[in-house]
């Protein structure tokens, strides 16, 4: 008697194959990123800062925190936005080393961690603001 097979009957060594192709693949990759030089992990790097600032409603985060540090019912206030919403964005940020935090009681208070972002924000809108 024989047992009916469902997919192909080759199908567990086609995805051992492919299984050894994703490991070659990462492994080209390491090898191909242990060789990129200083100045496109840095151009890399620059990118992926570029990417957190992205979101308008991070531009507004960092704007405001450009001014003074606030905290979050400051900025719920000021921008307009749900409590949740600038928290997720402030998450983003954070993560991002961006900005920092200080604790005071259940409250927190956001600050820049450097006033570099609140320059290239204050350029981006200034750039934006210009006729063509």
């Amino acid at each position: 008697m024989q047992v009916a097979r469902s997919g192909p009957p080759c199908a567990l060594p086609a995805q051992r194959a492919c299984a050894r192709a994703d490991q070659l693949h990462k492994q080209i990759g390491i090898c191909l990123y242990s060789s990129v030089s200083a100045q496109t992990r840095v151009f890399e790097a620059a990118g992926e800062l570029l990417k957190v600032l992205a979101a308008p409603a991070r531009l507004a985060i960092v704007t405001e925190l450009a001014e003074q540090p606030r905290y979050v019912h400051e900025l719920v206030e000021r921008l307009g936005m749900s409590q949740p919403l600038v928290s997720q964005h402030l998450r983003v940020l954070r993560s991002a080393r961006l900005v920092g935090v200080e604790r005071h009681g259940r409250a927190a208070v956001y600050s820049l961690a450097d006033q570099h972002v609140a320059h290239i924000v204050a350029d981006a809108v200034h750039h934006s603001r210009e006729e063509p």
